[in-house]
């Protein structure tokens, strides 16, 4: 069993810190890619066609069902071993791929809610302007779908950045790959275990406290909004 050593997490930090930028990396390119997706999944669920609105939500439940490391695995192990369509992909663009389409199908349930938080007299509103399809999107209904879904996406970008260590497993040099590595090659894990989970703490914590400060903050506000308006209907 090994004993702490001071002068291992000395010699193990720099080490480790130096895969840092690639873990924020990979988490940021992640969150981008499922924010971006998550649009893809909700518009195609709109598509008035049944069978098509039913087979896109077996594939989310589907994926959703399914562990990302699996995932992970399928995209970079399996992928290219699929007959006419596959084709390798490099560590990061498995792992951007996997844990971004993963966690696109969480997003795009967000949206859906926030969507469906929109009053009924809003759609009514912009036919009644004669908006077109995206004039109503982008003037209307996003600018007031977004804003109370901002806490949401921002707790699923604290979990994909803790989930973003598993793209260590199809090889991609953040800091637990390192930590690993170091362990292996010096016969001790717990000091680089240890920096990774202070880096993880450090980076996670204060990002929680500001986002649940966000939505105390945006909960408030609608509130106040719900409040105007009943007292605006009372005095009609």
């Amino acid at each position: 069993m090994n004993n702490w050593s001071w002068d291992v997490f000395a010699d193990a930090f720099p080490k480790i810190i130096d895969g840092l930028g690639i873990t924020l990396g990979l988490t940021i390119v992640c969150y981008a890619f499922a924010l971006v997706f998550g649009f893809f999944w909700l518009f195609i669920k709109m598509i008035p066609l049944k069978p098509l609105r039913l087979l896109v939500t077996w594939i989310m439940e589907f994926i959703r069902s399914t562990p990302p490391l699996v995932q992970l695995f399928f995209i970079y192990f399996a992928w290219p071993m699929v007959p006419v369509v596959g084709f390798a992909l490099n560590e990061f663009t498995s792992a951007v791929l996997g844990l971004g389409i993963h966690f696109s199908t969480y997003i795009a349930e967000v949206y859906r809610s926030g969507i469906e938080g929109v009053g009924k007299g809003q759609w009514e509103a912009a036919k009644a302007l004669n908006f077109s399809k995206r004039r109503k999107w982008t003037k209307i209904i996003l600018p007031q779908a977004i804003p109370p879904t901002i806490p949401m996406l921002g707790n699923y970008l604290i979990i994909m950045f803790k989930e973003v260590p598993l793209a260590s497993t199809i090889g991609v040099v953040g800091i637990l790959h390192i930590a690993n590595s170091y362990g292996a090659q010096n016969w001790t894990y717990l000091e680089p275990l240890t920096i990774v989970a202070i880096l993880f703490l450090v980076l996670s914590y204060p990002s929680a406290i500001i986002i649940n400060r966000i939505e105390k903050k945006m909960n408030r506000r609608f509130d106040k909004k719900e409040v105007l308006t009943r007292s605006k209907g009372a005095t009609a």
